[in-house]
């Protein structure tokens, strides 16, 4: 099965679609890339799924890309005393540093000293995938009071993002890196490159891969946007990430 459209169809894996029918059926139907979320599932998971897309690639004697994506840094608030709460737009809102204290519709722990050190007064803090937005009006290296500008329902380790400034972290975590390799040594096409802020970023993924699978850069960082030449020059294909 040969095809030769310019645009390809990536499909995500999960649970519902990781057995050998499936996988034949959807690459059928017009699949031409499998992802590999590494946020989610084992190991031994990802391997499974990955043997029998290269079992369907054999039998079907059509080239399947498989692509492995990397989670980056997760950074998330702690949890909440009633395990959520409604925040109204106008409303004041601490984040600090104090993570075992439970949340309430006033403040709730950040435990991630890193994103205080870059806030600056006027930046911009996105919770859950953007459906809560938050203005930092003052902060310190442990704290940032906040306007709600856009209000709704907050709950435990809801992810934060922040667009306006750029964090020192790197794109690669502990856990990237083994799963890096991991994926390396399984025998990947592509491997996703989340958290993307700097060319810098891109090249020390590059010194871990080598030749062994092409760098596909997530763009979903106002920064990566700046510096999306510079980005460019130094990986294989770009992805606009849709989250936050």
């Amino acid at each position: 099965m040969i095809r030769n459209r310019r645009v390809k169809i990536v499909a995500t894996l999960g649970p519902a679609s990781s057995d050998y029918d499936t996988i034949r059926a959807l690459h059928e139907a017009g699949a031409d890339v499998f992802r590999l979320n590494m946020s989610h599932g084992t190991h031994e998971d990802i391997k499974a799924r990955h043997a029998i897309i290269r079992q369907v690639e054999e039998d079907l004697e059509s080239t399947i890309a498989i692509l492995a994506d990397l989670q980056g840094p997760k950074l998330r608030v702690s949890t909440f005393a009633n395990g959520s709460e409604e925040l109204e737009e106008g409303a004041a809102f601490r984040l600090d540093l104090d993570k075992d204290t439970p949340g309430d519709k006033t403040r709730v722990g950040l435990p991630h000293p890193e994103i205080f050190a870059a806030l600056e007064p006027g930046a911009r803090l996105l919770v859950n995938d953007g459906k809560i937005r938050l203005r930092v009006d003052s902060c310190s290296k442990d704290h940032a009071d906040c306007t709600v500008i856009a209000g709704g329902t907050i709950s435990d380790r809801k992810g934060v993002n922040v667009p306006d400034v750029v964090l020192p972290l790197a794109a690669l975590t502990k856990k990237d890196r083994k799963d890096l390799e991991f994926a390396c040594r399984l025998g990947v096409d592509w491997l996703a490159l989340s958290f993307v802020q700097r060319p810098e970023d891109v090249q020390e993924a590059r010194g871990l891969v080598g030749v062994r699978a092409n760098i596909m850069v997530k763009v979903e960082k106002p920064a990566a946007v700046e510096k999306f030449e510079d980005i460019l020059a130094v990986c294989d294909g770009v992805m606009v990430a849709r989250g936050d």
